[in-house]
């Protein structure tokens, strides 16, 4: 048979491309020539890649998608140019396509569901080639479980295992494509350790992400030639350096971009935040800014940080450490006696921060709990602290005044031995001490807002809008549930009506759901160029100023303040940040949600490593989640886990506004809220998942 035989009757069975169809006919000069000469007669089309039948008119009308998701029978693809929604693709039409291919789409023109999307895959496009997951061992071959798709098993090539075991935690490049899943080979590229423990997992789900814990050769080059405060660098600079100034922060950060001051004046306060001056040290078109742009922000989790800068900058030059002279920009605000905004002023300045406040320190002193050895740690600035009370607690009743929402939905605090397993989980809280600062930090914040708007400049803004009808109807189902109030006064609800939500359901068994529920019900607050308002904290205008050190639009408004300071005028500023801001308020806003993603992934890996050392054991949790495949449980220690539908329903699980789950035959009902004991049945490290089973209790 000719090779023009063999690649029209390879063409007959689906779209291909150019190196499958040499892939399995070989003579790759020979192959390309007569593609090209079918192509110029009108034989073969082209697209996105694939060729396939002239005459193959299912073919023609595709679309270009990426696919999305993969479950052990469908898959979701979501096309690249129109804003329908996800393709359902069930499994007889996967083609073997993998999470991350760009595949061709054929939609069905009669779809099992009305009004839904349905298609086949054609033919993959633009694979994906490189996965992380475990390694498995069965009758003596190696597979590897993607953790996109557990439930798919790739072989390992033999002469491609790279030393890999049974239970390795591994990266793979995908080798070869068959046509169906079982068909594919790998090859081992990347081993991390045992899946079991959690730091290995951690490894590979920074890995997979692209992210590298090193800094190129040429950022940390320019890094090293940074040096400390010149005599030059104090000209127009305002010297606080006498100012009782101090930092509060956990007692491991080593990142400190954040100081205040307090002092009572004439009518009021004067209330100083005095952030770390990065832009002096980062300049545009550097190595170093181009890189705190890529990263967008530090990467926190377990007990490791990922910087956006260098240790040189974010732990030493730019850390405001105590008893060291560093450069500042300052907004220092006039309140009123009640703790109004009256007036502000930003500055640059070169402060010495007194002593590095801990939280937990602070809080004890507050709460009158005082020790000879704190008394003399904090004794320059001890007059501030009630004075700093007295202020939170004037600015707390005014954010409740207008309607700011407080949601207490606290994260975890892991605990790690010295071989970094875990071995305990908390509940993280809040005292008076996080909150003061966060509220100061949020005056500070919306003052930058507010200069840049008052004045036209080209920034980059915090923006969080009201939440769409679609996620208030779900958050008015499960009000329902709940048996709470669930009508609004308009389409959306007011932040009021959401404030006194919240407190109505604080301290009780309800607090967990509502208070994540409401969250869920939130629009994801992102970075613009514009100001269009922040719903949550009832402002109308808001920035994020305070955080330079481990957020870049921070860093890339304190540039474009810097220069408005300096006396650059307002065409310039448009000329040279209109682009900046609009390209900072993108990436910006991309980077943030793949880190918050990132830091829950391995966050579960942990959780999930601490489990395992009680599997069996019975935890009391509330109903967080119901679902087809089961109810969520989440226990005191802020761990989640599955019950599984089968496991509590005899008969086909009945879900009612997906806020409780009904069995039909024995007419038991679970709903969100809802106390219960769990036993832990699983605990999948590799994969942060954990499993209950329902421990009945009289």
């Amino acid at each position: 048979m000719s090779i023009r035989s063999k690649i029209l009757r390879e063409l007959e069975k689906k779209p291909r491309r150019l190196k499958e169809l040499k892939d399995k006919l070989g003579n790759d000069k020979k192959v390309q020539q007569t593609v090209e000469e079918l192509q110029k007669k009108g034989k073969i089309r082209q697209k996105s890649g694939a060729y396939f039948l002239a005459r193959d008119t299912k073919a023609e009308g595709t679309l270009e998608c990426v696919l999305v998701k993969l479950g052990p029978s469908f898959g979701f693809a979501a096309p690249e140019n129109d804003q329908k929604g996800d393709i359902f693709i069930p499994g007889r039409a996967l083609c073997g396509a993998l999470p991350g291919d760009r595949v061709l789409v054929k939609l069905f023109d009669k779809p099992k569901v009305p009004g839904s999307r349905e298609g086949e895959i054609l033919a993959v496009v633009q694979p994906r080639k490189n996965f992380v997951g475990t390694i498995v061992r069965e009758k003596e071959r190696l597979y590897f479980l993607p953790d996109e798709c557990p439930f798919v098993r790739l072989a390992v090539k033999k002469s491609a295992a790279g030393g890999a075991s049974d239970g390795d935690k591994a990266a793979v490049e995908l080798l070869s494509r068959g046509e169906d899943y079982e068909d594919h080979r790998v090859g081992v590229a990347l081993r991390f350790g045992s899946a079991q423990a959690a730091k290995n997992c951690a490894k590979a789900l920074l890995y997979a992400a692209g992210v590298d814990r090193h800094f190129p050769e040429k950022v940390k080059a320019e890094a090293r030639k940074l040096e400390g405060i010149q005599p030059s660098d104090l000209k127009k600079r305002t010297d606080l350096r006498s100012w009782p100034i101090f930092t509060i922060d956990a007692a491991s950060t080593k990142d400190i971009d954040d100081a205040i001051s307090l002092m009572a004046v004439e009518n009021g306060w004067e209330l100083g935040v005095h952030i770390a001056d990065v832009s002096h040290y980062v300049k545009p078109g550097s190595e170093l800014n181009k890189e705190a742009m890529r990263r967008g922000t530090s990467i926190y989790y377990a007990d490791s940080v990922i910087p956006m800068l260098p240790r040189q900058l974010s732990n030493g030059l730019c850390s405001l450490n105590p008893g060291e002279d560093r450069l500042a920009f300052s907004c220092i605000m006039q309140l009123t006696e009640t703790g109004e905004l009256r007036d502000f002023r930003f500055e640059k300045t070169v402060i010495r921060s007194r002593v590095k406040g801990v939280y937990s320190e602070l809080n004890q002193l507050l709460a009158g709990d005082e020790t000879p050895e704190l008394a003399e740690k904090y004794s320059e600035v001890w007059p501030q602290l009630p004075l700093m009370q007295k202020l939170y607690e004037q600015r707390a009743k005014l954010r409740s005044e207008r309607g700011g929402i407080e949601l207490e939905t606290e994260g975890a605090k892991l605990q790690l031995d010295e071989d970094g397993r875990c071995v305990g989980i908390q509940r993280r809280s809040r005292g008076v001490t996080e909150c003061m600062i966060e509220e100061f930090m949020l005056l500070a914040n919306q003052c930058a807002a507010q200069l840049a708007c008052r004045n036209q400049l080209p920034f980059v803004y915090r923006v969080h809008e009201a939440p769409n009808p679609e996620r208030v109807e779900r958050l008015a189902g499960m009000l329902r549930v709940c048996g709470l109030p669930d009508h609004f006064a308009g389409e959306a609800p007011t932040q009021k009506e959401l404030a006194a939500l919240l407190d109505s359901t604080r301290g009780t068994d309800l607090q967990p759901v509502v208070h994540t529920g409401v969250l869920r019900a939130m629009a994801k607050a992102c970075y613009e160029p514009e100001p269009k308002g922040h719903y949550g904290l009832a402002l109308e205008d808001y920035a994020h100023f305070t955080s330079p050190i481990r957020r870049y639009p921070d860093l890339a408004i304190h540039r474009i303040l810097s220069d408005w300071l300096g006396g650059t005028s307002l065409e310039e500023l448009n000329r040279r940040y209109a682009w900046f801001a609009r390209e900072a308020s993108a990436q910006s806003s991309t980077c943030e949600v793949a880190a918050m993603q990132l830091e829950r992934s391995t966050e579960a890996c942990y959780k999930a490593e601490y489990m395992h050392d009680h599997l069996g054991e019975v935890f009391e949790g509330v109903v967080c989640g119901v679902a087809p495949q089961g109810i969520y449980v989440e226990l005191e220690n802020t761990v989640e886990g599955l019950v599984h539908a089968e496991s509590i329903c005899r008969g086909e699980p009945q879900l009612i506004e997906s806020m409780r789950m009904k069995d039909p035959v024995s007419g038991r009902q679970w709903s969100l809220g809802d106390r219960v004991h769990v036993r832990v049945d699983r605990a999948d490290v590799a994969l942060g998942r954990v499993d209950f089973s329902l421990e009945e209790t009289e």
